[in-house]
C-alpha cells in the first residue's frame, strides 16, 4: 500500500459518504438536530449502518462488519466533518467499538457489535475523570463487591444517548473495563452545555451500577484497550477536522468571487488571495498529516502513536486557523448566528480540547522525540 494514493474502492466509498452526509445533513437539519433531546437522528444513523454499511467499515467481517481499515474509516469522517453530521461517529465507532475490540472479549462484542453495524445501538466509551480529564490511569470510578460501580465521569462523548457503556473503573488490580446497560438502575445521565453542540457530552453518575467485567481482568488490557481507542478517534477527529477545514475554504473562496467592493470582487484583492492561499495550505497539511497517521496505523508505514499525535496538533492548529480566515474573509456576515461559520469555528475549539487535546499530544510528541534526542 502506497500512502496517499487512493484506491478506486476508496474513492468509490468516498462518494457514497460523500452523498449520504450530504443528504441526511443540510445545514437546516443539523441546526434542529442541536436543539433535540439526543441531538442526532437515529433513522439516520440506521441509514448509514444497514442501508450503506459504513458504520461497520473498521469492525471486523465475523462480527458483521467489513474489515477495512482507518483509512476507509478517515474517509468517512472527512466526510461526516465537512457537513458537521450529528451522530456518534467518534464516541461509538472511533472510541467505543476499537476499545471493545481491543479486550478480547468476543462473546460481548458478538452481542453488541451487530447492533452497531447496523446502527442500532450507540455504544460509548467512558474512560474520563469526574472533571472530564482524559486520564485512564487514574479511574473516578471504583468497583465494589459483585462489580458494582460507584462515581462520576464527565464529557463522556455521546454517553447520554449510548445504549450501552463501556466504563473503566479501579478494580482491586487497578483499571479495568466493565459494560454497563443505558437503563442500568443507579445510573444518571445529565447532558453537558458545550460550545460545539453537534457532538454531545454528558456527566455519569454511578451509585452502586450492576456492571459486567469486560475482556480479561488484568490492568494491563484495560489500559491498552484505552490507549487504542484514543489513538484511533485521535485520527477520526483529525479527518473531521480536515473535512470542516475544507468546507470552510470552499465557502470563502466562493464568497470572495461574489462578493463585491467598490465594484470589484473581493478575492481580487491582494490580502484576501493571500489569506485563501494560507488556507488553501494549511488545508492541505493537514490533510497530509491526518491520511498519514491512518495509513500508519494500517501498514505499518510508520510508529502510529506518533503518527496520531502529529494528526493532532498539526489538525488542530490548522482547523482553527482556517475557521478564523473564514470570519475575516466573510466580514460582518461571519460573525452573525444565521452564518455557518460559527458552527465549524466552535466545532474546532471543541474537537481541539478531546481526548486530551492537542497539548497532550504535543507533550507526547516531545516526549518521543526530544528525550531520546
Amino acid at each position: 500500500m502506497v500512502e496517499f494514493e487512493f484506491t478506486d474502492e476508496q474513492r468509490a466509498l468516498r462518494e457514497v459518504a460523500r452523498d449520504v452526509c450530504t443528504r441526511s445533513a443540510p445545514e437546516e437539519e443539523v441546526r434542529r438536530l442541536m436543539g433535540t433531546a439526543e441531538g442526532f437522528d437515529r433513522a439516520v444513523l440506521r441509514r448509514l449502518g444497514s442501508d450503506v454499511g459504513l458504520l461497520g467499515l473498521a469492525v471486523p467481517e465475523e462480527h458483521g462488519g467489513a474489515g477495512a481499515g482507518l483509512v476507509e474509516l478517515a474517509l468517512l469522517a472527512e466526510e461526516t466533518g465537512r457537513t458537521l453530521l450529528p451522530g456518534p461517529l467518534v464516541g461509538t465507532v472511533a472510541l467505543a467499538v476499537p476499545a471493545l475490540l481491543a479486550t478480547g472479549d468476543d462473546a460481548v462484542a458478538k452481542e453488541l457489535l451487530p447492533g452497531v453495524v447496523e446502527g442500532t445501538t450507540v455504544l460509548a466509551l467512558a474512560a474520563t475523570d469526574d472533571r472530564g480529564g482524559w486520564a485512564p490511569a487514574q479511574p473516578s470510578v471504583a468497583a465494589g463487591a459483585g462489580g458494582r460501580l460507584t462515581g462520576e465521569q464527565a464529557h463522556v462523548l455521546d454517553g447520554a444517548a449510548a445504549d450501552a457503556l463501556l466504563v473503566l473503573a479501579a478494580a482491586d488490580d487497578g483499571p479495568a473495563l466493565f459494560l454497563v446497560d443505558g437503563d442500568a438502575a443507579g445510573l444518571t445521565r445529565e447532558v453537558q452545555s458545550g460550545l460545539d453542540l453537534t457532538r454531545r457530552q454528558a456527566r455519569l453518575r454511578l451509585d452502586g451500577v450492576v456492571a459486567r467485567p469486560v475482556g480479561s481482568a488484568a490492568a494491563a488490557t484495560a489500559a491498552a484497550a484505552v490507549a487504542t481507542a484514543r489513538r484511533t478517534a485521535a485520527v477520526v477527529l483529525a479527518a473531521a477536522a480536515v473535512g470542516s477545514a475544507q468546507r470552510m475554504l470552499d465557502s470563502s473562496v466562493e464568497y470572495a468571487r461574489q462578493r463585491l467592493q467598490f465594484g470589484r470582487p473581493i478575492g481580487s484583492f491582494q490580502a484576501v488571495k493571500h489569506r485563501c492561499a494560507d488556507m488553501l495550505v494549511d488545508v492541505e497539511h493537514a490533510r497530509s498529516a491526518a491520511y498519514h497517521a491512518a495509513w500508519a496505523a494500517d501498514a505499518g508505514t510508520d510508529d502510529p502513536e506518533l503518527a496520531a499525535d502529529l494528526a493532532t496538533v498539526v489538525t488542530a492548529e490548522a482547523h482553527l486557523r482556517v475557521a478564523k480566515s473564514t470570519v475575516q474573509v466573510h466580514g460582518g456576515i461571519g460573525f452573525t448566528w444565521e452564518h455557518p461559520t460559527h458552527l465549524h469555528y466552535k466545532r474546532a475549539v471543541s474537537d481541539a480540547a478531546l481526548l486530551g487535546g492537542r497539548a497532550a499530544a504535543a507533550a507526547r510528541l516531545a516526549d518521543a522525540v526530544l528525550e531520546p534526542a
